[in-house]
């Protein structure tokens, strides 16, 4: 039988789908909530900051939201479905009508990131509210090297970016293993401990072989600023772009050839 070619349209039907499975699951609608109350309810904790400048908690404070509770999002997403269809056998249905399992496996990861990529713009639209509700800007502690228009937005903005290519890293990790586990709850605790090995790898002793085979195997999450302040440069953020979209390509490549070895 003469082999199906890769369609691009075939694998964005297939994101689309998985878009919008995504978007009627409850837990997207739960973290969506909880991280939202958070944001919103960050002016309440201002006697917290430390002695920080207000807007700087307040702006670091809905960054961590961000990071955390889109990283369950991308986890639990991710296993819900892609291991939700071959658990339903609805996969082989799919499979069977011509479509590729790379397709599969791309459309499946497109899904995901567009609704990591909603949260993100979501929280970040919700954040600058706040601040700006709030009359708060640059002045009062948002700062940072990249501008984009209004004094300290360009920064909140970036970091708003850096925190959804972690999330796509991370997506494309939890993929690798669904690719080949066989339940839902292994891939959640695995993508679990992929985001920890991803944000504490430096504290492996420097210069070992431990060090050096992490690093090599798992993206550098310290490598990504978390906070509005942190003095980065557009180079900076066209840099840790390429090395997060290095990451991702690699690791969807390695997910698809893993897929097409496995067994339905």
């Amino acid at each position: 039988m003469t082999a199906v070619p890769f369609s691009i349209r075939r694998t964005l039907l297939i994101a689309g789908a998985t878009l919008r499975e995504s978007a009627r699951q409850r837990v997207f609608g739960l973290l969506v909530v909880l991280a939202l109350g958070l944001v919103f309810g960050v002016r309440y904790l201002r006697d917290f900051n430390f002695g920080s400048p207000e807007a700087k908690f307040i702006a670091d404070f809905g960054d961590g939201a961000i990071a955390f509770f889109g990283a369950i999002l991308t986890v639990v997403v991710t296993a819900q479905v892609f291991l939700g269809e071959i658990e339903n056998r609805t996969a082989l249905t799919l499979l069977a009508k011509a479509v590729r399992r790379t397709e599969f496996v791309f459309g499946k990861y497109l899904g995901v990131v567009v609704v990591t990529a909603l949260f993100c713009a979501v929280m970040g639209g919700a954040l600058a509210a706040v601040l700006w509700t709030m009359g708060l800007g640059a002045a009062d502690g948002i700062r940072g090297a990249l501008q984009f228009g209004a004094p300290g937005w360009g920064a909140l903005a970036a970091v708003c970016w850096l925190q959804w290519l972690k999330l796509a890293m991370l997506g494309a990790g939890t993929l690798l293993v669904a690719c080949f586990a066989q339940t839902q709850l292994y891939t959640v605790m695995v993508g679990s401990a992929i985001w920890v090995v991803c944000h504490l790898q430096n504290l492996a002793p420097e210069n070992s072989m431990v060090r050096r085979v992490i690093g090599a195997v798992f993206p550098d999450f310290q490598l990504f600023p978390t906070s509005v302040d942190a003095a980065m440069t557009a180079g900076d953020l066209a840099r840790l772009t390429f090395y997060a979209g290095g990451h991702v390509a690699v690791t969807c490549a390695l997910a698809a050839y893993v897929f097409s070895k496995r067994e339905l």
